[in-house]
C-alpha cells in the first residue's frame, strides 16, 4: 500500500489526543509496589545448544503477581563481566523461541536477555513456555481486549510489570551491569520498550522499533489490520462502551509513558506500516521526554520497518551508551 498516513512533516508536529489518567503514576506506582512483595527468586539454569560463541541460560522469574516468567540469557562464551546488559522484548504472538535464536546481541560482547511474553508464543517463531494464569472478562480472541473492562484486570497490566521484573531479573546476574542496560524490542516489544522507559528510570538507553501499543485512539479507528482491530470488533459488539475501553487503555498509551521517558532514545518508523501506523509511533516519538532522540524513518516499507537495515543502525547507535 502506498502513503495513508500524515505526511512526513506532519509526522514531526503530530501530537496524540489521548487523555493521561490522573492517576497515571500511582496507579503503576501501586502495581509494581504490589509486584515487588513477591520474592524475585530470579534463576539462571545453563543450557547446553551445541554453541561455541555463545553460553545461554533458561531463567526463570517472578512477574505480576509472583507468577512464573521465563527467558533466555545469552552471554558471550567465557565472559567475565561486568558486561553491558540488553532486555529485549518481543513482537505480537511471539515468544522466546528456542536457545540458538536471536544470537545477535550476545554477539557483539554485550548480555542479552530476551523476555517471554506470557500466554503469547503459539503464533511465529520458535515459541514460548510462559502461562498467564489470571482469567478475565468477555474478550475478543487475542490480546487486545483481554480484561478491557478495568485497568486492574487488563493484560498489558500483567505484561509490563514482567517487563519491568524482566530488567530486575537480568541485572541480578554477576555477569550483567546494572549500570549499562538498554531496552529495546520491536513492534509489540517496542511498545513494552517504551512503557519500561517510563518505568525504569535508569536505563541508559532504549531503542523501540515500529512500536506497538501508542496511540490507542487514533490507532484503533486509523487501521483495521490485527491486532489493533480486536478492539474495534470488541465494540463492534459491546456497543456503546468505547469510552470505558479507551479510559483502561489511557493507562497503557505508549504516549504516556514516553513523556516519563528520561533515556537517550532511537525509535524507528515505516510510512507504509498499517500494523502500526506512522502517526501513532511518532505521536510516542514527539511525546519522549528526552531531547537526545532520534528516529529512523522508512519511507516504502510496511511493518518489517528497516528489518537489517535498523538492525546496522541500533548497532552503530548503542556504542556511544552501552
Amino acid at each position: 500500500m502506498a502513503l495513508f498516513d500524515l505526511s512526513l512533516e506532519e509526522l514531526h508536529e503530530y501530537r496524540s489526543e489521548s487523555v493521561e489518567p490522573q492517576d497515571f503514576d500511582a496507579f503503576w506506582s501501586k502495581t509494581l509496589q504490589e509486584t515487588r512483595e513477591h520474592d524475585l527468586d530470579a534463576r539462571f539454569e545453563r543450557v547446553e545448544t551445541g554453541l561455541s560463541t555463545v553460553d545461554v541460560y533458561d531463567v526463570t522469574f517472578a512477574g505480576y503477581g509472583g507468577h512464573p516468567v521465563k527467558g533466555w540469557l545469552k552471554l558471550p562464551a567465557a565472559a567475565e563481566g561486568p558486561l553491558p546488559l540488553v532486555v529485549e522484548f518481543i513482537g505480537y504472538g511471539g515468544g522466546r523461541g528456542l536457545p540458538h535464536e536471536n544470537l545477535l546481541w550476545a554477539s557483539t560482547g554485550r548480555a542479552h536477555f530476551v523476555m517471554d511474553t506470557r500466554g503469547q508464543g503459539s503464533a511465529w517463531g520458535g515459541g514460548g513456555g510462559t502461562a498467564d494464569p489470571v482469567g478475565g472478562a468477555p474478550s475478543y480472541p487475542g490480546f487486545m481486549t483481554r480484561g478491557i473492562d478495568a485497568p486492574e484486570h487488563y493484560y498489558y497490566r500483567r505484561v509490563y510489570t514482567d517487563a519491568v521484573r524482566a530488567v530486575e531479573a537480568a541485572r541480578s546476574h554477576p555477569l550483567t551491569d546494572a549500570s549499562r542496560t538498554v531496552a529495546l524490542g520491536g513492534s509489540q516489544g517496542g511498545g513494552i520498550t517504551i512503557a519500561v522507559g517510563g518505568l525504569v528510570p535508569d536505563l541508559v538507553a532504549v531503542a523501540p522499533d515500529v512500536p506497538f501499543l501508542c496511540d490507542f485512539p487514533r490507532a484503533a479507528t486509523l487501521t483495521d489490520r490485527h491486532p489493533y482491530r480486536e478492539i474495534g470488533l470488541f465494540l463492534k459488539t459491546h456497543r456503546g462502551r468505547s469510552q470505558d475501553v479507551l479510559r483502561t487503555l489511557s493507562y497503557f498509551d505508549g504516549v504516556h509513558f514516553a513523556a516519563r521517558g528520561t533515556a537517550p532514545a532511537l525509535f524507528s518508523a515505516a510510512l507504509e506500516d498499517q500494523t502500526c501506523p506512522p502517526s501513532t509511533v511518532f505521536a510516542a516519538f514527539n511525546a519522549w521526554a528526552r531531547q537526545d532522540k532520534a528516529i529512523e524513518v522508512y519511507d516504502f516499507n510496511d511493518h518489517e520497518g528497516g528489518g537489517p537495515y535498523q538492525e546496522a543502525a541500533k548497532l552503530r547507535w548503542l556504542r556511544a551508551y552501552a
